[in-house]
């Protein structure tokens, strides 16, 4: 039976009440995508018959998110991606985000609300803490972060990655959320007995074969022939192996199994708030957190957020071709090593750079196939250059199934 209530003062007012609360005041921060709801921040001081508060711990400040989409379209992925998201993120909040250690700082979701009608509308709410509180410094959108403040960055993936690295194993195969077409037609939206996401992100193949698809077809595009064409003696591209290679599956072995974790999936200057200094940061936003390789979120991070100069060695202009240079290695040191020390697991540093490669042509096809954005020369030249390493094709291509890939493209 639909909720009666459903604007955020009304939402805010019943999830404040389960922590003897009362609003205060209420302030749109922003609307979700396609308008399917808001973020709201709000204030809130203690019921009048609450005994558990202290006048010295007020006023308090919350972050209300607040989800009300439209009804169930089963043949719109962008549109299915989207309703499964919001689940996926509460379910993180609650509970995923209660086992990790404060050395890992997220929101704390004090409550929520989930609630999916007949007519396929639903509301989905959660009442988080307010980072800014420890955290007053917001990444803005496509920006770049100061040179400290991708540091903390890296710590944090790091330490997240490390974290479930052990763990992830222990989530429940059946619940896993499939790529959103796939997902629908199982189970519908109603993703509530679900945990994450089968694969991490909302770029892998498997969830934008339109958009490849467009690629194939745009002969004038530069890297429609590289990234999409068969490779010799095979009927599949670089990109379906890349992608093959790097995807999480539910039931048989892959050669990434061992080093699987628990990714972001959205990592990016404008999801994260870092202290003062901005030698400490907080990640929000974890939509698409679901199982992966943790290269994969560095991926974007360096694309998108870390300053040119820290990956180049400061050369301009880049050159066409581009190896790992000497300020990439640091920073991708930085990481590998945190991360082995928090998973307390090996990770041989040339398979973790075969990983981080593979990851990095993977991020090149979503972008030349969806709009490039950030440090684009730098992807572009060092995909060039990955792309010519023998080596590297060849260990790629004798990990993959070529058979499975060309069925499931068949079917898909």
């Amino acid at each position: 039976m639909p909720i009666p209530w459903s604007s955020p003062n009304e939402v805010a007012s019943e999830l404040l009440a389960e922590k003897e609360l009362q609003l205060q005041t209420i302030q749109r921060i922003q609307s979700l995508w396609a308008g399917y709801g808001e973020i709201c921040r709000i204030t809130a001081t203690p019921d009048s018959a609450s005994t558990s508060w202290s006048a010295a711990e007020l006023p308090q400040s919350y972050i209300l998110k607040l989800v009300t989409p439209p009804p169930t379209r089963v043949d719109d992925e962008g549109h299915t991606r989207k309703i499964l998201s919001y689940q996926v993120e509460q379910y993180f909040y609650s509970h995923l985000a209660p086992q990790m250690p404060s050395s890992i700082p997220v929101a704390e979701c004090l409550a929520s609300i989930n609630s999916h009608h007949a007519d396929g509308t639903s509301i989905t709410a959660m009442l988080l803490s307010d980072l800014r509180h420890q955290y007053p410094i917001a990444g803005e959108k496509r920006s770049e972060l100061r040179p400290n403040q991708v540091l903390a960055a890296l710590d944090w993936l790091s330490t997240f990655h490390g974290f479930w690295w052990p763990r992830a194993k222990t989530i429940n195969s059946s619940s896993l959320v499939l790529p959103p077409l796939q997902e629908v037609h199982r189970d519908g939206q109603d993703a509530v007995n679900k945990s994450v996401w089968l694969n991490g992100g909302y770029t892998y193949l498997a969830t934008r074969r339109s958009e490849y698809s467009t690629l194939a077809s745009d002969y004038d595009a530069e890297w429609n022939e590289p990234l999409t064409d068969w490779v010799d003696g095979e009927d599949v591209s670089i990109s379906e192996i890349a992608a093959a290679f790097l995807a999480p599956k539910l039931s048989v072995w892959t050669p990434i199994a061992s080093y699987q974790t628990l990714i972001h999936g959205d990592v990016k200057s404008e999801n994260l708030f870092t202290s003062t200094s901005g030698d400490e940061v907080a990640f929000y936003d974890f939509q698409y957190t679901g199982l992966g390789l943790g290269v994969c979120d560095l991926a974007k991070f360096f694309t998108c957020s870390v300053p040119l100069g820290m990956l180049t060695n400061n050369t301009h202009p880049v050159p066409r071709e581009l190896k790992m240079q000497h300020g990439e290695e640091v920073l991708l040191k930085q990481y590998w090593q945190r991360l082995r020390e928090v998973g307390k697991q090996e990770y041989n540093w040339p398979i973790f750079v075969r990983h981080w490669e593979t990851a990095l042509v993977d991020w090149l096809r979503f972008q030349a196939s969806w709009g490039f954005w950030g440090n684009t020369e730098w992807l572009e030249a060092r995909v060039r250059s990955i792309l010519k390493d023998e080596e590297w094709k060849d260990a790629l291509i004798s990990n993959v199934d070529k058979a499975t890939i060309a069925r499931e493209r068949e079917m898909g």
